[in-house]
């Protein structure tokens, strides 16, 4: 069975957690994944385990070599187990996974170019980007008057995902600026 990926001592590299996810997202992979688990050693044995077609079963075996969780060797079928342990010992997983901080996701779904692409509306989604969007634009303890956040706001703006007025609201509102007699500044510590 031809394998596809970059391949160390007989085993694909390079496989991140989302790869692996991805290969066990469908039942039918989930079910030869198991099957081969449970030490059945080729094709014919994982279709008649799983009820699936041999055709189905090699699709999936070679989806599941793919993302590193099984190999080939010898025509028989068994689990990856030191490369599942090398892809858990991974450091420094891309983001968007493990590693990554929470906010990141958000980030990336609503600021793009340093332009809001939308204002999610889940509060806590929301919060994560009019904090960034305060600690990109303005300096702890610097006083703006409501001109120069209304510029500054409208560049964030320039996408169309939202309009300045209601983004300095909103960062009003969550108390990331304060306003006193039309000056503003940011709250909270320095970035």
């Amino acid at each position: 069975m031809a394998w596809r990926g970059a391949y160390a001592g007989g085993r694909v590299c390079g496989v991140t957690a989302q790869q692996v996810a991805g290969a066990l997202a469908d039942d039918g992979r989930r079910r030869v994944f198991a099957a081969i688990v449970l030490g059945d050693p080729d094709v014919a044995a994982v279709a008649a385990r799983t009820g699936l077609a041999a055709r189905e079963v090699a699709t999936a075996v070679r989806r599941l070599g793919d993302a590193g969780l099984v190999v080939a060797g010898g025509g028989d079928l068994r689990v990856d187990a030191d490369g599942l342990r090398d892809l858990a010992r991974t450091p420094g997983t891309p983001a968007g996974e493990r590693g990554a901080e929470p906010g990141d996701r958000v980030l990336r779904t609503f600021v793009g170019d340093g332009v809001l692409r939308g204002l999610p509306a889940q509060r806590g989604r929301r919060r994560v980007v009019l904090t960034h969007v305060a600690a990109e634009s303005f300096e702890p303890g610097v006083r703006y008057p409501e001109r120069a956040v209304d510029e500054r706001l409208r560049a964030w703006c320039a996408g169309g995902g939202s309009d300045h007025v209601t983004l300095r609201r909103h960062l009003v509102d969550e108390g990331l600026l304060a306003r006193e007699r039309g000056v503003y500044w940011r709250t909270g510590p320095p970035s």
